[in-house]
């Protein structure tokens, strides 16, 4: 009984009123104001005023089977104990498992005041498409197409990590970065972030290489293209030919002698010569793709010494905290998840919840705190000030997206990760230049340098140096042809009589013909 009183199903016959015909649709955010930031309200955890004559209707929309089940059974739990803690006898909580066909319209045709859910960007897309514009949707999707007309996430978007790092890249004075990402909408949308940062922080974006996540052959190609294998090779090639030519053709003093030497042994223990262009390097994919590449980027000659590396919230939770190689690099993440919320669900569950099943628990609070509010559904759920949630401060957009506050950590390759820069604890000053943001995918851009000349990195004698210059090697450079030394050309006439230099020739002027009749000509041989 107690538990049906929470989590009765309501029996499908009501049917919208915008499925009817008779609702006229409207942006469900028209009465959202032009309030200022200020402090951040702490949600509110029980306490509604429980009116009998109110019936408050929650359609929770989530994966209860098949391969995604865990996902959606782990932040039912959550929704059930914030339910438990904090709703009135007049609210009902309705669960509807989107692995069954026909799930979203049962829930739709139940007029739910809100709808928390769906997981999965397609269902919020149908979701979107036969609600009432102004009913409210807090789904969990990160696919930022998906969202808008009252569909919003709780999830943490992936351009909401990018801005932060990006922020502390030009915290760190990075001058030129490269980024290696997935060739997927989410890994190109997210290079447009970070390039949109770049010209906010006025950092320069010189290289965006894409990789096939997963494939190694492609990851490696990436990885190559970046660290400029074939230039630097074809540089280092370049000086031991130099070093090894001298020493062989020219004589040499025995100073010089040794030190060509020196130089040669030094060369020839590496394949590539000349530095990269660049002083930071952003991945933007998961934690396995990040450690493959930076593995074949060492393989290259590129390492964290060379070029700071940043990361996303991707890497939170993964193993490459473990990873020295990676040690110094660092990456945003969400706030540590609430203790009190950890614990509760913790001895429900069987186990620590993830930060799904945290954005589900505030996702039922946040729904309850709409319900019973003075203010209208858009006033209170796009409240610019945001909320202290379990995963630390967040707020929702118009537009649909959330905004959360993220922690910069710094991997230190004993298997955790320090905090060096705190999450913000409030949107009073705009975090991450938001407002600044005109975001498009980004397309590929291949590395932009001045090349690597071996003469920069051997020292020879001075008095060889013209005889023994080389040319620049570099990726997207175009080499000036060398140019030609004219002789003076002489032209001679049919008697063979007297010559007439090519600077004292003039050529013949020609009538102007008509381009009509030049065109009606039929060529032939």
């Amino acid at each position: 009984m107690f538990m049906n009183r929470f989590f009765g199903f309501c029996t499908l016959g009501l049917i919208l009123a915008g499925c009817s015909g008779d609702y006229t649709s409207r942006d469900w955010s028209t009465d959202y104001g032009t309030d200022v930031a200020g402090a951040p309200s702490q949600m509110q955890y029980g306490g509604f005023s429980d009116n009998a004559t109110d019936n408050h209707r929650v359609a929770v929309l989530l994966p209860l089977s098949g391969e995604n089940a865990a996902t959606g059974r782990a932040i039912r739990t959550s929704i059930e104990i914030a339910t438990l803690q904090s709703a009135p006898q007049s609210m009902s909580v309705a669960f509807y498992d989107t692995a069954r066909d026909g799930a979203i319209s049962e829930a739709l045709m139940e007029s739910p005041e809100i709808v928390i859910g769906p997981v999965f960007a397609g269902d919020a897309r149908i979701v979107r498409a036969t609600k009432p514009m102004e009913m409210p949707v807090l789904s969990f999707t990160s696919d930022a197409t998906a969202l808008g007309d009252g569909v919003m996430t709780m999830n943490l978007m992936p351009t909401n990590s990018v801005e932060a790092i990006a922020t502390e890249m030009s915290a760190d004075g990075i001058k030129k970065f490269i980024i290696l990402a997935p060739d997927t909408a989410s890994g190109r949308l997210m290079a447009g972030t970070a390039k949109n940062a770049a010209s906010i922080y006025n950092m320069d974006l010189i290289g965006i290489f894409y990789y096939t996540s997963g494939n190694s052959d492609s990851i490696k190609d990436a990885a190559a293209a970046a660290s400029m294998n074939v230039a630097r090779t074809a540089a280092n090639t370049r000086a031991r030919e130099i070093l090894s030519d001298i020493l062989t053709r020219e004589r040499l003093t025995a100073i010089e002698k040794s030190s060509l030497e020196i130089q040669l042994e030094k060369i020839s223990k590496s394949d590539t010569l000349g530095t990269i262009p660049y002083d930071g390097i952003l991945f933007l994919g998961g934690a396995a793709d990040t450690t493959s590449i930076a593995s074949f980027l060492r393989y290259y000659g590129v390492a964290a010494r060379d070029a700071r590396m940043y990361g996303t919230a991707m890497w939170d939770g993964s193993n490459i905290t473990s990873d020295i190689t990676m040690s110094g690099a660092k990456f945003a993440a969400l706030p540590e998840m609430s203790a009190t919320f950890t614990d509760i669900y913790s001895r429900v569950a069987g186990n620590a919840p993830s930060h799904l099943a945290a954005f589900g628990y505030d996702a039922a609070n946040l729904a309850m705190g709409m319900m019973y509010s003075q203010k209208s559904n858009a006033a209170y759920l796009l409240d610019p000030s945001g909320y202290v949630g379990t995963d630390g401060l967040f707020r929702l957009m118009p537009n649909g997206d959330s905004q959360r506050a993220l922690r910069i950590m710094q991997l230190n390759g004993t298997g955790d990760a320090t905090v060096v820069r705190a999450a913000p604890q409030n949107f009073i000053r705009p975090i991450y230049n938001i407002e600044q943001r005109h975001i498009a995918p980004a397309a590929a851009m291949a590395l932009e340098s001045d090349g690597i000349n071996p003469m920069d990195y051997i020292r020879i004698p001075e008095r060889l140096r013209g005889t023994y210059k080389s040319k620049t090697f570099g990726a997207n450079i175009a080499h000036p042809a060398t140019p030609v030394q004219q002789e003076n050309i002489t032209v001679l006439p049919e008697d063979d009589s007297e010559p007439i230099a090519a600077k004292d020739y003039e050529p013949v002027k020609l009538e102007s013909v008509d381009r009509t009749y030049i065109d009606s000509v039929e060529i032939s041989e």
